[in-house]
């Protein structure tokens, strides 16, 4: 199957897009820029969305989710909208009990830890997902030429939610059930395989120009444990959307050490987190994958000169890929101003790019 022909990519409106241009390793006159988590949090606008409706809800309406994910786009200038979800929108989705508790994060009602509890778990294929979709054609609308980016939690990051019943700091549940019972853990991660290659499907087909697939937790993994236990799945994850031609970007937070299998699942992009250098990235991948990054969030409440020497140090690494899409190393934090992240577009806009490059 390939997309529709009235979808974006195809009728002309995002192909030729400076994000999907560098996603597919062409460096412009431009470097593109976006912000995980640029949708919500920071914005006065969205706090007063909002008001009186709980996060899961507001990711379920998809008139609410589609205004949220184009309040960063008219605010800052970016050059992509990055889908308004959340990372367990797909288990709900599927029949997972699960909410998000302020000031927790994500609880679910029955955690996942024995191979009866993966067997008890709802047919993937029964997840209904016309709200993302309804959600995301109504945003590609009102986006014109900029494109929408879908994204999803990997395999691994799901599991772990799945096994320890909400937030861990170590995951050492989840870790412990890989070895402990190796039965119940591929039959889990194929499981979130399944329910996260329909949920990247979905949005694709209704509109999304690209997919990231977010791999939280994968910094408490070990290489070999990364490699043997988790890759297969977050490749299986990938599957459903290889036919559709769109560009991947595969990224984790604490993921230095298994950057090569992250690409080698099949991404085209590799998002690095702010603990490794864009040019030690770009070497450790071989020279030849486009990097998204990797400005440090802790950095948006420093001094403008201090703020504005990093996004330029960022900038001048990522010219060592064949091409960058300068982000952050993680999510826009709360309390970020909104103007800091405007005026780091407008920089972006003006001193990246292989035209800014040759001027100097």
């Amino acid at each position: 199957m390939t997309l529709p022909e009235t979808h974006p990519l195809r009728d002309g409106r995002t192909a030729d897009s400076a994000l999907v241009t560098t996603y597919r390793g062409v460096r412009g006159d431009r470097t593109p820029v976006w912000f995980m988590r640029q949708a919500g949090r920071s914005l006065p606008e969205y706090r007063e969305l909002r008001v009186g409706t709980r996060m899961l809800d507001a990711c379920l309406d998809p008139a609410m989710a589609s205004e949220i994910t184009l309040q960063p786009v008219r605010r800052h200038g970016v050059d992509a909208g990055i889908f308004f979800s959340d990372i367990v929108i797909p288990l709900k989705l599927a029949g997972v009990d699960v909410e998000i508790v302020p000031g927790r994060g994500p609880v679910l009602a029955q955690p996942v830890r024995t191979l009866a509890d993966v067997s008890a778990l709802p047919d993937p294929d029964g997840a209904d997902f016309t709200a993302i979709e309804q959600g995301v054609a109504l945003t590609v609308a009102a986006l014109g030429r900029t494109p929408l980016i879908g994204f999803a939690g990997a395999p691994f990051t799901l599991a772990a939610y799945l096994v320890e019943g909400g937030p861990s700091k170590d995951h050492i549940r989840a870790r412990t059930l890989m070895h402990a019972d190796p039965e119940a853990w591929e039959g889990l991660l194929s499981w979130a395989a399944a329910v996260t290659g329909r949920f990247l499907r979905a949005q694709l087909l209704a509109g999304a120009s690209a997919a990231q697939l977010f791999d939280s937790w994968v910094g408490s993994l070990s290489k070999t444990d990364y490699v043997e236990r988790v890759a297969p799945f977050s490749r299986a994850a990938l599957e459903p959307i290889r036919d559709l031609d769109v560009p991947v970007v595969h990224f984790g937070v604490g993921s230095g050490e298994v950057l090569v299998p992250m690409h080698q699942v099949g991404a085209d992009v590799v998002g690095v987190d702010w603990r490794l250098p864009l040019d030690e990235a770009s070497r450790r991948l071989g020279g030849g994958v486009t990097l998204q990054g990797n400005v440090d969030p802790a950095l948006l409440a420093a001094p403008w000169p201090v703020l504005e020497a990093h996004v330029l140090d960022v900038l001048r690494r990522g010219r060592s890929a064949p091409a960058h899409v300068l982000n952050l190393g993680h999510g826009v934090p709360p309390e970020t101003d909104p103007d800091v992240l405007t005026r780091i577009v407008e920089l972006v806009h003006e001193r990246g790019g292989a035209a800014a490059e040759e001027s100097r």
